[in-house]
C-alpha cells in the first residue's frame, strides 16, 4: 500500500482486515433473496426469490444520535449497532413492510478494528433479529474529522410489502372501508428504555445530576447509569409479523424524536386525533428520574422521549383482544393507551 497515504492517517490494510473480519458476520444474516456476498460495488437482492407477488419497496435511513457519546465514554460498543438497525427497521415496519436488507456507514478519524468489529457485530445481531440481510456498507477513515476514539454511524434499510398491505390504512374514494375510524384502539408497545432519542438532553441531565456513567443507577437496579442508557432500542418486527399477515393492523407509529406528541399523528388521517388514557401512560422509573432531575414539564417529556412506549398500534376494537393475545405470545406487554376521536 501507499506509505504516504498511511502517513497521512489512512490505513488501507487495516480496512481490508476489517472487511475480512466482518465477512462471517454478514454471512450470518443471509436470507432468501440475497445474491452474492459483500465486497462488490453493490449489494444484490432478488424480490421474487423473497416470495413477493406485487411488492412495493420501502426504505428508511437513520443514525443513533449522541447516544454514541455514551458508548465512547463507557467503552460499551456491543449494542449500539442494534440501535442502528432498530431505528431504521422499525421505521420501515411503520409502512407495513418487513425489512429485507441493510447497509451501514461507519466513519472514524483513526480506524480501531477491534471497536469497529464489535460495532458491526451488533449491527449483524440486529439484522438477524429483524430478519434482514447485511449486504454491504462503508467504512470511512477520515483523519481530523473526529476526536480520538470517536466514530459515527448511519444505516439504510430496505423492506417490502405487498401493494395491498401497505400501512397506514386511510379510506379514500377507492378504498375498501378498512381504514382508520373514530373508536379504533391504540395499543402501546413498551420501550426498552430511552431507545435512541433525546440523548443530548439525557447527557445534560446526567452531567448536572452529579452521577457518572459508571455509578449505580438510582432508577435501574443492578445497572450503572451508562448501562441503563446504552440499553439498545427494541425491534418490533417479530411481534408485529403475525399481525401484519392477519391484516389486523391499521397503523403503527414508531415513537422516536418528537415522542407520542409528534409521531402518532403522522399515521393518522387529518379527520382523526389520538385520545389518550392518561392512567395507562405512567412513566417508568428511568423517565421519572429524567423528569425530576431535568425539571421537565409533562409536555416536554412527551415530545422529547418515548416515555416508556416505543410503538403504537392502531387496531379495530373487534380485533383488539386477539391482537393483545398475539403480542403477549410474542413476549410483549401491550397496554391499551387510548383510542381515536374525530377532529
Amino acid at each position: 500500500m501507499s506509505d504516504a497515504y498511511k502517513q497521512a492517517g489512512v490505513d488501507i490494510d487495516a480496512g481490508d482486515r476489517l472487511v475480512k473480519a466482518i465477512g462471517p458476520l454478514a454471512k450470518s444474516t443471509m436470507r432468501p433473496g440475497v445474491m452474492g456476498s459483500i465486497g462488490g460495488f453493490g449489494g444484490l437482492f432478488d424480490l421474487k426469490d423473497a416470495g413477493f407477488t406485487d411488492p412495493i419497496l420501502v426504505s428508511g435511513t437513520d443514525g443513533v444520535g449522541t447516544k454514541l457519546k455514551i458508548a465512547f465514554d463507557t467503552g460499551l460498543h456491543d449494542t449500539i449497532g442494534i440501535d442502528l438497525v432498530a431505528m431504521c427497521a422499525n421505521d420501515v415496519l411503520a409502512q407495513g413492510a418487513l425489512p429485507l436488507f441493510f447497509l451501514d456507514y461507519f466513519a472514524t478519524g483513526k480506524l480501531d478494528t477491534g471497536v469497529a468489529e464489535t460495532v458491526i457485530a451488533g449491527i449483524a445481531e440486529g439484522c438477524r433479529e429483524a430478519g434482514c440481510a447485511l449486504i454491504g456498507g462503508e467504512t470511512a477513515e477520515m483523519p481530523g474529522m473526529y476526536g480520538a476514539g470517536e466514530y459515527d454511524l448511519a444505516g439504510f434499510c430496505v423492506g417490502a410489502a405487498e401493494r395491498d398491505a401497505l400501512l397506514p390504512l386511510h379510506d379514500g374514494p377507492n378504498e375498501s372501508g378498512r381504514g382508520m375510524k373514530a373508536g379504533d384502539v391504540m395499543i402501546g408497545l413498551p420501550s426498552s428504555g430511552a431507545h435512541s432519542n433525546g440523548y443530548s438532553l439525557i447527557r445534560k441531565i446526567v452531567a448536572g445530576s452529579g452521577l457518572g456513567w459508571h455509578d449505580a443507577a438510582p432508577f435501574a437496579d443492578g445497572k450503572t447509569v451508562g448501562e441503563a442508557f446504552i440499553t439498545p432500542t427494541k425491534l418490533y418486527i417479530n411481534a408485529l409479523k403475525p399481525l401484519l399477515a392477519a391484516r389486523q393492523v391499521k397503523g403503527f407509529a414508531h415513537i422516536t424524536g418528537g415522542g407520542l406528541t409528534d409521531n402518532v399523528p403522522r399515521v393518522l388521517p387529518e379527520t382523526l386525533t389520538p385520545r389518550y388514557d392518561e392512567n395507562a401512560l405512567a412513566l417508568p422509573p428511568l423517565f421519572q428520574w429524567l423528569m425530576a432531575q431535568g425539571n421537565l414539564s409533562p409536555a416536554d417529556m412527551r415530545r422529547t422521549f418515548n416515555c416508556g412506549i416505543g410503538g403504537v398500534l392502531i387496531v379495530d376494537p373487534s380485533d383488539a383482544g386477539d391482537v393483545i393475545t398475539t403480542l403477549e405470545a410474542a413476549g410483549e406487554e401491550p397496554v391499551v393507551i387510548g383510542d381515536l376521536a374525530g377532529t
